[in-house]
């Protein structure tokens, strides 16, 4: 299955995983979460990320780009089409549109009650 893993302070990269549960725990480092980001694609991400003191890694942003939840840990996407009852590869088209969403890595802390978010440049 070709998904998009996206690790903390790192860009996006393409990887061929086996569509097998333990796979995919093996890149989040637990249980699995999966969280739809659109109709046909999921981020699956650690259940637990927040709670096991794993490190920030990307904001999820409502429709008008609003910091609404952080994703801890390791993450990938992958496909999940409405007519499926399991996760598929991306498409070239989804892998090249979830690169750029997620290309920039992001920083995270806390100031004056409120979350702050910024880019992290990397090579």
């Amino acid at each position: 299955m070709r998904v998009l893993v996206v690790e903390p302070e790192q860009r996006p990269k393409e990887k061929e995983i086996d569509d097998s549960l333990t796979a995919m725990q093996n890149i989040v480092g637990g249980y699995i979460q999966p969280v739809h980001l659109d109709d046909s694609v999921v981020l699956v991400c650690n259940e637990e990320g927040k709670f096991m003191d794993m490190p920030a890694n990307r904001g999820l942003r409502d429709k008008d780009g609003q910091l609404c939840d952080i994703v801890f840990g390791t993450f990938f996407l992958c496909g999940f089409p409405a007519d499926c009852d399991h996760f598929i590869s991306l498409t070239p088209e989804q892998i090249q549109q979830y690169q750029e969403r997620f290309y920039t890595p992001e920083m995270f802390w806390g100031m004056d009650g409120h979350i702050v978010c910024l880019p992290l440049e990397v090579d």
